[in-house]
Parts: structure tokens; C-alpha cells; sequence
């Protein structure tokens, strides 16, 4: 079992940052990958990014590159995602995911992800 919770949402003009934390426990943090996801009303769970045990290897939607950075600190179990150049097209319920298998090309599926936090709303004012 892994427990996620997330924090640091809250309500940023466009144009400002917010930085999101997620602190798991419950397993040994360094032996999954961590990805983050985004839900806004009326429409589906989608991939922002991923990072790798290790930290080494990162991945972003297209949404995301240039603007949104994954980072995770293995010795907090704590993953990071800082969000930069905020748009309101950002907003939308952000969680964090644990997976514990090795996904491959899916890394940006939802179903491939085997435990989730309870999220975290982000909300960007024009």
C-alpha cells in the first residue's frame, strides 16, 4: 500500500507559479515512479508529467514542457511539481500517482498508475 497526499494548490493569477508537493508513504519511495495528472470540470484525467525512481528521467505532456518542472526528492518522499507561466486552461484538480510497475510507452496512461492522492485544486484567475 502506498498513501499520496498532495498539497500547495490554491487560487494564482495567469502569469504566476505555484509549486505542488506530494508526500507518500507506506512503501520504500525510490522503488516506484511518480507521475502527475489533471482533471478539469467536464472532461477526462490527463498526463502532465512523470519522473523515474531515480529522478533521472522525466517526462511532459506537450502542455507542460517549458513551463511545468517534475522533480522529487527521494530522502523527503516527497515529489514536486513546480508550475511556472500559469494559464487558465491550468486550472483543474491535480493528483499525484505512484507507479509500482515498469509502463514503457504508457507512462501517460492513467490505468497503469496503482495508487492515487485525493488531489489538489489549482485555479488560475485571468
Amino acid at each position: 500500500q502506498v498513501q499520496l497526499v498532495e498539497s500547495g494548490g490554491g487560487l494564482v493569477q495567469a502569469g504566476g507559479s505555484l509549486r505542488l508537493s506530494c508526500v507518500a508513504s507506506g512503501r520504500t519511495f525510490n522503488g516506484y515512479s511518480m507521475g502527475w495528472f489533471r482533471q478539469a470540470p467536464g472532461k477526462e484525467r490527463e498526463f502532465v508529467a512523470r519522473i523515474s525512481r531515480s529522478g533521472l528521467s522525466t517526462y511532459y505532456a506537450d502542455s507542460a514542457k517549458g513551463r511545468f518542472t517534475i522533480s522529487r526528492d527521494n530522502a523527503k518522499n516527497t515529489v514536486y511539481l513546480q508550475m511556472n507561466s500559469l494559464l487558465p486552461e491550468d486550472t483543474a484538480v491535480y493528483y499525484c500517482a505512484a507507479d509500482l510497475g515498469y509502463s514503457g510507452e504508457y507512462y501517460n496512461t492513467a490505468r497503469v498508475y496503482d495508487y492515487w492522492g485525493q488531489g489538489t485544486q489549482v485555479t488560475v484567475s485571468s
